[in-house]
C-alpha cells in the first residue's frame, strides 16, 4: 500500500472547499489573481495560477465573484472582487467552518487520548 498516494490524494480533496473559502475571504478588496496567489503562498497555503484562475471563473459565473479590467496601467490586469452573493455565501460558509472544524478538532484530540 502507497501510503503517500493515499495522503496526497485526501489533502487534495480537503484542499479543494478549502481554497474557496479562503479565495473569498481575500477578494473583499479588488484583487488580480497574481496577487491573490502571492497572498496566499505568503500565508502558507501553495496554489498554482492553473488552479486559482480556473477556480475564480467559477465563481464569477455562479455570482459570487466580479471581475474588471484594468488598464490604465502599463500592464492590463483583471481584478476581482466578491458580490454581495458572494459576502453571503462567505458568512454562512465561515460559520459552518468554524462549528466543524471545532468538531473535528474535538473529535482528532479525543482519538489522539485514545491511543
Amino acid at each position: 500500500m502507497n501510503h503517500d498516494e493515499i495522503v496526497s490524494g485526501l489533502i487534495l480533496e480537503l484542499r479543494r472547499g478549502t481554497l474557496i473559502l479562503l479565495v473569498l475571504s481575500q477578494l473583499k478588496e479588488p484583487m488580480y489573481g497574481y496577487n491573490l496567489v502571492k497572498k496566499l503562498q505568503d500565508n502558507g497555503i501553495p496554489i498554482e495560477a492553473n488552479t486559482l484562475y480556473p477556480l475564480m471563473r467559477r465563481l464569477e459565473s455562479q455570482g459570487l465573484l466580479t471581475s474588471e479590467w484594468e488598464t490604465s496601467e502599463a500592464k492590463p490586469r483583471k481584478y476581482y472582487k466578491i458580490t454581495d452573493d458572494g459576502s453571503t455565501v462567505l458568512e454562512k460558509t465561515i460559520c459552518h467552518w468554524k462549528k466543524f472544524s471545532k468538531n473535528v478538532n474535538q473529535l482528532l484530540e479525543g482519538n489522539k487520548n485514545d491511543k
